[in-house]
């Protein structure tokens, strides 16, 4: 009875939030369905692949360029409304989209300015969705919520390809595009029923939610009024959202320790493909990958359900170890077995730890500079993955793989151990990949700054 009790009020406490969550979660899916639609269209009418990553580059440029400028913007403006006004610029344009289409006057570069401006309003509408979610839920519950968030985008990667295929073959582009824009409506809809409390009302409607100061919920009026950001011009702000990073030990290691491991990562998911192709055929490539991705999906499941451990900061670096031990197992031997137990666990376990930073510093950063922070954040961390997709190839091809070649300098002893030959290269580069992991989470760890986060640093 005490559990069911439980779990009822913690569906009432996050009820605000998950009506927000399910009409973003709607959007989300029908606006993958439409960037996936676009692509595949832009390379059919072309049949460039120059043009077909020309369109890619439109979607993720303006995320990397304009995130702390947006940021800015988003710490200045009601959450709400940012969110409702980027939702209905991105719906009026993938409705425009269409009747071009239907009108048989679509070109490439309609397409290509589309998605520059359906990336951009999607840049504020994220930064607003994320500063708002500690206004919506409490501290407590932070995890849960995040990992909610993390399970919707993993599903809609997991199953937009698969849908998209079948809208193109059943209704066409102009079919997907009108099914965008209703629920560009649907997430419009959401927005309205919710009221969003401002920083100041956040702290007085905890009671409302069924909490007190003694959960470690504390008091983000008195904090966030000794925050006192800088207004003025956007470059100052942007200084002042610096500085207030780089100012903090704590969550500046933090956020480097992040970045790294999202670094190391990424250079594993780039060379994962080629590693299974050299043992495995195509189809089951696609396969492991997607067992790969399901793994993400039921690990954010899991710290939605779990909410993560009290000590967010010790499950961040403990399961941040235990990726450098997945990653290290990918790499030791072409084995079909070892490599699905290695991928699944490891994006099990990156699912929580990426939902559990995000909600360890959304509770650390005031309230009311968190737009400019997340977007300095949501730039670095989005440079950092073109950088190892760069640095990814001429490892391999110049390098690594080499080293272990059929006569390579290493084949006659780290050969031995791990195999020589196609794809050997890459096992090589995932072992040391995990190692740096593994070493530096346990550098991490040392650093008092970072271990003791939760402890110095008060929640907002």
């Amino acid at each position: 009875m005490l559990k069911s009790l439980s779990i009822n009020q913690t569906i009432k406490t996050l009820r605000p939030f998950l009506i927000i969550w399910f009409g973003q979660l709607v959007s989300l899916t029908g606006s993958n369905l439409t960037s996936f639609a676009l692509d595949i269209w832009v390379y059919q009418k072309t049949g460039s692949v120059t043009q077909f990553a020309l369109a890619s580059l439109c979607v993720t440029l303006p995320f990397i360029l304009i995130s702390p400028i947006a940021g800015t913007f988003v710490d200045r403006w009601d959450k709400r409304w940012t969110m409702f006004f980027s939702d209905l610029g991105a719906g009026i344009v993938t409705l425009l989209i269409a009747l071009l289409f239907y009108f048989d006057q679509l070109h490439i570069w309609y397409i290509y300015l589309g998605l520059v401006i359906m990336s951009i309003c999607n840049v504020f509408q994220r930064l607003a969705a994320t500063t708002a979610t500690n206004l919506l839920v409490p501290n407590r519950h932070l995890g849960r919520a995040l990992g909610i968030v993390k399970s919707g985008e993993y599903g809609c990667d997991i199953f937009t390809p698969l849908f998209s295929g079948i809208l193109l073959l059943s209704v066409q582009l102009q079919g997907v595009l009108l099914i965008d824009c209703i629920t560009y409506l649907f997430s419009l809809g959401t927005l309205l029923l919710v009221n969003f409390p401002n920083n100041q009302q956040s702290v007085i409607e905890l009671d409302t939610l069924g909490l007190d100061k003694s959960t470690g919920d504390i008091d983000r009026l008195d904090l966030n009024q000794t925050e006192k950001p800088q207004s003025g011009s956007i470059t100052k702000e942007l200084v002042y959202g610096w500085r207030y990073i780089s100012s903090r030990l704590d969550i500046k290691s933090l956020i480097l320790y992040s970045l790294a491991n999202n670094f190391i990562v990424a250079m594993v998911v780039i060379l994962m493909m080629p590693h299974l192709l050299s043992f495995v055929s195509t189809g089951t490539a696609g396969t492991i990958m997607s067992i790969g991705s399901f793994g993400g999906f039921l690990g954010s499941i899991a710290i939605g359900i779990w909410g993560g451990p009290k000590r967010r900061i010790d499950g961040i670096l403990g399961l941040g170890f235990f990726i450098g031990i997945c990653i290290i197992t990918a790499g030791l031997r072409p084995s079909i077995t070892l490599t699905i137990v290695s991928i699944f666990s490891g994006f099990f376990c990156f699912a929580i730890v990426n939902a559990l930073s995000h909600a360890l510093l959304l509770t650390k950063i005031s309230s009311n500079i968190q737009g400019r922070v997340f977007g300095l954040i949501s730039t670095m961390s989005g440079a950092s993955r073109p950088f190892a997709y760069f640095l990814a190839g001429p490892l391999v091809d110049m390098v690594f793989e080499p080293l272990l070649a059929t006569n390579g300098f290493l084949a006659n002893n780290v050969g031995m151990v791990i195999g020589v030959g196609r794809g050997r290269g890459i096992g090589l580069l995932f072992i040391v990949l995990g190692l740096l992991q593994v070493a530096i989470s346990v550098t991490a760890y040392t650093y008092r700054p970072l271990r003791f986060i939760e402890k110095d640093l008060p929640n907002i």
